[in-house]
């Protein structure tokens, strides 16, 4: 375990990390220190890098360059089952085998705690049931995957990477395909799964205001690159929203939270004016 400054501590780290598909760099000299015991989300504009760094954090990617680290070892050199018990992921757009059920789907998260002599068992069990509770798919445990809403599948997915049990747990995109109110629950859940259980959780996030209710630690890229990190009060500032989004905002607390709280305004343009978003009339006027 690493030191990530501040005194925070750091299980999975990347040093001078490049990512790249074929000969597009993606993500080039990068440094990352993932806060022990605490919720990181990753912000950034589309194709900024953020779902590729969170594939290669799982070992989906090898670097071009560089490297990942788990407990200060090369991720590439660790066994692949070591790793699963480990690191948890759910990628951006998972596949389920054709007409699997739901609670088939889910049980696939114990494959690696499972051995020959014994491939189910009570601790497997357990896992499983819990984890369809917290995502509420119980219900639909014998539906085939395929069948569900976009929604409902999610959860599943989410399911899946619960049961797991990892104690790092890396999330792309998990609120995609759910409505408002699903996304607050998976989110809670995260929170609470970090609260309750001291899961270290990286999840790459979309919406801007959510990532600053949530995080502990902010990541913002651009370009493949971390422009800026740190807790949200720090990192979510007007010229952070301006430089990273190309958007002028006004950035005010969130009255059911505290959190940065953004409230979008124009997009921005190099050499535009500074100023505050203007106000629009209201119907009144």
């Amino acid at each position: 375990m690493t030191q990530a400054g501040d005194g925070v501590t750091s299980r999975l780290t990347a040093r001078d990390l490049t990512l790249a598909y074929e000969d597009r760099t993606v993500v080039e000299g990068l440094d990352l220190d993932v806060p022990h015991g605490a919720v990181t989300v990753v912000v950034g504009p589309n194709a900024c890098g953020k779902s590729t760094l969170l594939r290669a954090l799982g070992r989906l990617l090898r670097p071009r360059r560089g490297a990942v680290l788990l407990d200060g070892a090369d991720l590439a050199r660790i066994p692949t089952r070591k790793i699963a018990r480990s690191v948890g992921l759910l990628p951006q757009t998972p596949v389920a085998p054709e007409a699997i059920a739901v609670g088939d789907l889910v049980a696939r998260g114990r494959q690696p705690h499972q051995h020959w002599w014994q491939q189910w068992s009570p601790d497997d069990e357990r896992a499983v049931t819990e984890a369809m509770r917290r995502t509420d798919v119980e219900q639909v445990a014998e539906r085939a995957v395929d069948e569900l809403s976009g929604g409902q599948r999610q959860r599943v997915w989410i399911a899946m990477a619960l049961a797991q049990e990892t104690e790092l747990l890396l999330l792309d995109e998990p609120t995609t395909y759910l409505d408002i109110a699903h996304q607050v629950e998976v989110l809670d859940l995260v929170r609470q799964l970090n609260h309750d259980r001291g899961r270290t959780v990286v999840a790459v996030l979309h919406d801007l205001n959510q990532a600053a209710r949530y995080a502990d630690h902010l990541v913002a890229m651009k370009a493949g690159r971390i422009v800026a990190q740190g807790r949200p009060d720090e990192v979510v500032t007007e010229d952070l929203v301006r430089e990273v989004f190309g958007l002028e905002a006004v950035v005010v607390p969130d009255p059911v939270t505290g959190s940065p709280l953004v409230v979008p305004g124009r997009p921005w343009h190099p050499g535009a004016s500074r100023s505050s978003p203007s106000r629009q009339p209201s119907r009144r006027e």
